[in-house]
């Protein structure tokens, strides 16, 4: 799916105040407008962006929307934000079947909120990012007098990203009058428009107050949200098979029994990631009733996990990992398994621990015929 991102910057930030436009001040070091760009150029969902910028900033853009490895396309903003989105529709890829539309005064876009706005709009024509009400809301006249208390679960806060399929937002920018959104104007052309889970903190900085609230969410960091998984796997050695562990392939006289290749130490350390996100654990998504995963390299399962979690917003802070197996001693093999599971889940392997156990004796992992391992990973949320 070709999917093309428009950053409507054009305005000027007249409400802000100040000489220069708000998308071009510095938020945590960085502008505003760039955050936003970044978001939509991380995001391996999109294939090409369009800026639409006030005019006087086209003939030199700034350093940053230039190269990338992301085509970037940089158009004149008009009067009104519609005006600016039409622009840049016009310069969208030929090729481009989904558009996604986004505010530069959003910089805190998160990569999950972008992904449940492009599919939605995939499957249904037109999707928005929104903010469920969750005070009374009311409706008053313009004495200040209430004429009407609304139901607040039908209430939404309408942020973006929003996005259309090709053909929708066609039909919506050729709507007459004014909107103060795409979806309103595809509402107009007889289209229907879906809602899905906003973020709190996609705020948009509007004023002054706003920009301060956004540099105490940066400034939080990665502390607000932590989330701590747990994983668990255990196979039996059985002659015949190769002893794969953590990605390495151990010289032994016997390998583990499984669906895939057995590798017990990236099973679960999948799980513990995946718990830790909330999303369930692997056999959820890599069932061992399905032939795709005979024999499955389950490093790379691993790999697709952690870009899953990484879809939701989160990072990983630290994984731990303990290996109970009687035979064969692990020391020689634990900074190869650390780097394979560091390059899958795309951190440094000082995040990653592992450590090797005997079982004294005891059970099958002590007799040596099962290798078993507890896996524990701390995820943060990204900002």
């Amino acid at each position: 799916m070709h999917v093309s991102a428009i950053i409507a910057a054009g305005g000027r930030g007249q409400r802000f105040g100040g000489a220069s436009p708000k998308q071009l001040l510095l938020l945590g070091g960085e502008p505003i407008l760039k955050r936003s760009v970044d978001a939509y150029r991380d995001c391996d969902l999109v294939t090409d962006l369009v800026v639409a910028l006030p005019g006087e900033l086209v003939p030199a853009p700034p350093s940053y929307l230039l190269g990338g490895a992301k085509p970037i396309a940089v158009v004149a903003g008009g009067d009104r934000r519609r005006d600016s989105v039409a622009n840049a529709f016009a310069r969208v890829s030929p090729r481009a079947e989904v558009v996604v539309i986004h505010d530069a005064a959003r910089p805190l876009v998160s990569d999950a909120v972008i992904r449940r706005t492009v599919h939605a709009a995939a499957e249904s024509g037109a999707a928005i990012a929104a903010m469920r009400a969750h005070d009374t809301v009311k409706r008053a006249a313009a004495d200040g007098a209430i004429t009407a208390t609304l139901p607040r679960e039908e209430i939404f806060l309408a942020q973006t990203p929003q996005a259309f399929r090709v053909e929708v937002l066609r039909a919506a920018l050729a709507q007459a009058g004014d909107a103060t959104d795409e979806a309103a104007l595809a509402e107009q052309a007889g289209h229907v428009v879906r809602v899905v889970d906003g973020d709190p903190r996609n705020l948009k900085i509007t004023t002054p107050d706003d920009l301060a609230t956004a540099e105490r969410l940066l400034g939080s960091g990665l502390v607000p949200t932590l989330r701590i998984g747990n994983g668990y796997d255990l196979h039996r050695l059985v002659v015949g098979r190769r002893l794969i562990l953590g990605g390495v392939t151990i010289p032994f006289d016997k390998g583990l029994d499984a669906h895939s290749d057995g590798d017990v130490v990236a099973h679960a350390v999948t799980d513990a990631v995946l718990g830790a996100a909330g999303l369930g654990d692997i056999g959820r998504h890599f069932p061992d009733t399905d032939p795709a995963w005979k024999d499955a390299d389950s490093i790379e399962l691993l790999t697709r996990a952690a870009t899953h979690v990484r879809s939701e917003g989160y990072a990983l802070v630290n994984a731990d990992v303990v290996v109970i197996a009687q035979r064969p001693k692990l020391v020689p093999y634990i900074d190869a398994i650390r780097a394979n599971l560091a390059r899958a889940l795309v951190v440094d392997p000082s995040q990653i621990s592992v450590k090797g156990k005997t079982n004294e004796g005891v059970d099958s992992m002590g007799t040596g015929e099962s290798i078993a391992v507890h896996a524990i990973a701390l995820l943060c949320r990204r900002v």
